[in-house]
């Protein structure tokens, strides 16, 4: 395997954080990642390394307001700055491996704007992975704060406030936990901005979910306490049939690919992988 690093500037000038994990011949496919809220790609090394010892090659990005990219920590001006960012990815990753077929690895926030994405631009893309996405929250059952995230974001969208994510709820491995919280580049922030460009991202994904055209594999834990499991279901349903593959990982976390069971559930990423270029 071989890892690289390199930096970007995106469409508003912020300079950008990227790593990639390939395998030393010619890839199958290029995986991009897109990770959660307040983490980095940094914490995707054993995902990165696990895919390319099956012959893919992983790319990811540290999200604006993330990791060691710039901008405010937890801050987007709008959904589209996200979208903007992940075109200029995605172009990126055609450009390093042109011949490549491209998958998009989202995870959680990252799961939502994979799936908000798609469903906006209609990319090129052999089909996507979705983990934990945030289509339904804590959030979403408070209508106060639904309306003054939106009210706010829109007239003062640099206010940042904590996320108020818990850490023990990531994971059920207290090791992983650990490491989470004295992680440096790992912060607990969002903007009001941030709030604004969530909700409407997920409103986007409920109310054009039967437009999908990319076969996803959309894995979610039973015993997830940051994004509900009602939210992939949801998805799940309103999408057209035969393109959502469901897979629900019963006891587990919200990052599975972080529970003691990480390695079954990396298999279970590679195996749809390898469906996909077989199909």
């Amino acid at each position: 395997m071989k890892t690289f690093e390199w930096e970007w500037t995106s469409f508003d000038g912020l300079k950008m954080y990227s790593k990639g994990w390939a395998p030393e011949k010619d890839p199958k496919a290029v995986v991009c990642l897109v990770h959660g809220l307040g983490e980095h790609i940094g914490r995707y090394e054993h995902v990165g390394a696990a895919f390319a010892e099956a012959g893919y090659a992983m790319l990811g990005f540290d999200l604006r307001g993330h990791g060691k990219s710039g901008g405010p920590r937890g801050h987007t001006p709008s959904a589209e700055a996200y979208y903007k960012d992940i075109d200029s990815f995605l172009a990126e990753a055609a450009k390093r491996y042109p011949s490549a077929p491209r998958f998009i690895y989202g995870h959680s926030l990252g799961g939502l704007l994979s799936l908000a994405y798609s469903l906006s631009r209609k990319p090129d893309l052999r089909g996507m992975i979705v983990s934990s996405p945030g289509l339904r929250t804590a959030l979403h059952e408070q209508k106060v704060k639904v309306t003054l995230a939106k009210v706010l974001g829109a007239i003062a969208p640099t206010i940042t406030l904590p996320s108020g994510l818990n850490a023990e709820h990531i994971s059920r491995d207290p090791q992983v936990v650990k490491a989470y919280v004295n992680d440096p580049l790992v912060h607990d922030k969002t903007s009001t901005g941030f709030g604004r460009a969530a909700l409407q991202a997920g409103e986007f994904v409920f109310a054009h979910a039967a437009e999908l055209s990319t076969p996803i594999l959309l894995a979610y834990c039973s015993e997830d306490k940051l994004a509900f499991p009602r939210g992939s279901e949801e998805f799940a349903s309103l999408a057209p049939k035969g393109l959502v593959t469901l897979k629900r990982f019963d006891g587990l976390y919200h990052e599975p690919h972080n529970e003691p069971e990480k390695a079954e559930v990396l298999k279970t990423y590679v195996q749809w992988l390898d469906g996909r270029m077989n199909s």
